[in-house]
């Protein structure tokens, strides 16, 4: 898949997340050690609802892009919530678990995505560009 598809992939999911909450969000380019998987977007969530809710918003956004789920784990416990769209894994976790499996970690040598931000909302929920 070409660079600014997923980019677009990436900046839809994170739309989506922060849209529901979702804090530190990373996009990795994971292409170069992982030959079936070119970006994974790494999200917090700050409880087991709102994860669940960042997960439920990241896959209702991507399916309306036109970009279809392939595989779903852990929403039951939503402690870790992992959405496969293919040339994207979206993983989005409760703090906790985010600190404890250290995905960054483990990855820190892939590249960061810048992720665009599409719409940014103030704290007040005002609209700004």
């Amino acid at each position: 898949m070409s660079a600014a598809s997923i980019i677009e992939m990436v900046a839809i999911a994170a739309a989506a997340a922060d849209s529901k909450g979702g804090e530190d969000l990373v996009a990795l380019d994971v292409s170069q050690p992982l030959p079936l998987v070119d970006a994974f977007l790494l999200v917090s969530g700050n409880s087991e609802r709102n994860v669940a809710a960042i997960a439920d918003a990241v896959e209702e956004s991507m399916l309306e892009a036109g970009h279809k789920r392939l595989r779903r784990e852990g929403r039951t416990e939503s402690r870790w919530v992992l959405i496969d769209f293919g040339d994207l894994v979206v993983h989005v976790f409760h703090e906790q678990e985010r600190v404890y499996y250290g995905l960054e970690r483990l990855w820190k040598d892939c590249p960061v995505i810048p992720i665009e931000p599409a719409v940014v909302t103030s704290t007040s929920g005002d609209v700004v560009s």
